[in-house]
C-alpha cells in the first residue's frame, strides 16, 4: 500500500456543485470524504454499468451525510470527482 495520496480533481459539473456549498459543516463533511478517497481511491463501491471507460465508484459517509461519485485514473494518481451530494 502506497503512503502517497491521490490528487483530487473535479469535473466541471462537480466544480459547479462545489461552488454552491456554503455551509461550513457541509464543507467539513465533504473535506473528510475527499481525504478518505485520496488516501484510498478504492474506498468507494463500484457502480455497475458500462465497462468502456473508467470504473465509476461511489463513496458514501452516512454519518456525515456525504455521497461522492468519482473515478480513478489508470495510474491511481488522480481521483476525478463527478458528483457531490452533501
Amino acid at each position: 500500500m502506497s503512503l502517497r495520496r491521490a490528487r483530487i480533481a473535479f469535473s466541471d459539473s462537480a466544480a459547479k456543485q462545489l461552488e454552491n456549498i456554503t455551509s461550513e459543516a457541509e464543507i467539513h463533511a465533504l473535506d473528510r470524504a475527499l481525504v478518505v478517497i485520496s488516501v484510498d481511491p478504492e474506498a468507494g463501491e463500484p457502480i455497475p454499468g458500462d465497462t468502456a471507460g473508467p470504473q465509476l465508484r461511489q463513496y458514501t459517509d452516512e454519518l456525515e451525510a456525504v455521497r461522492v461519485l468519482y473515478f480513478v485514473t489508470a495510474l491511481c494518481t488522480v481521483v476525478v470527482v463527478a458528483y457531490i451530494e452533501v
